[in-house]
């Protein structure tokens, strides 16, 4: 939080944490750190779990204009989060990615030659499949407008942990989308969530989102 204070000193903002009831006692901590400070707010979910269903809670949940998704390990760079709010503001865009894939980035943060193998193969797959212009659809790390998350979000699966995919296939209209460049950090706490289930449910996901597209869902 204090990484977010000082990356965001000249723009007002507010962090929601979204946490799936967990044995750590990770919402107590939220709690004490929103008691001093009324910019940071956690939701304590009981009987649902998943990150997509968690992001979706957490960006209804807001009134700001903008919001923006990023994992709580940091790995992903704080820094980037100006950058992104200024394409938005400034530029007109609806939605900007963190990109490991653009010049500039680098996906050194993950975890060794397999997670590496799954990111690119993973985004490269997807991309073809679903004819989707992004060098890195599988971040986990973007920004957007609040008003087309909220006009998006009845048709989303709410499944999985690609939603930034997710939202893209479920906008009823098209996306001004750019991509910056960002560093993926090194991992210093917790635990990949990456295992084959993951990646059943991504193949599945993927799948519905070429037959909706094949029958005419997504313009």
């Amino acid at each position: 939080m204090s990484a977010i204070d000082k990356a965001l000193s000249s723009v007002a903002w507010e962090i929601i944490f979204v946490d799936d009831n967990s044995p750590d006692n990770t919402i107590d901590v939220i709690r004490e750190c929103a008691a001093r400070d009324p910019r940071i707010r956690g939701i304590r979910r009981v009987g649902r779990k998943g990150l997509s269903s968690a992001v979706i809670e957490g960006v209804l949940s807001s009134s700001a204009p903008f919001a923006a998704v990023m994992d709580g390990d940091l790995q992903h760079d704080e820094c980037c989060l100006v950058p992104m709010f200024r394409e938005i503001t400034e530029h007109g865009y609806d939605l900007v990615v963190a990109s490991r894939y653009v010049v500039g980035g680098d996906d050194n943060g993950l975890d060794g030659i397999w997670r590496h193998f799954l990111s690119k193969g993973g985004s490269s797959f997807t991309r073809r499949l679903l004819s989707i212009q992004l060098q890195d659809p599988m971040s986990g790390f973007f920004m957007f407008k609040r008003a087309l998350f909220e006009k998006a979000a009845t048709q989303m699966s709410g499944t999985g942990f690609k939603i930034l995919l997710d939202l893209i296939c479920s906008s009823s209209l098209p996306l001004k989308i750019k991509e910056v460049p960002t560093m993926f950090k090194p991992r210093r706490y917790g635990e990949s969530k990456l295992d084959f289930g993951v990646i059943l449910n991504l193949l599945k996901f993927i799948a519905r989102m070429k037959v909706k597209k094949v029958l005419g869902g997504i313009s």
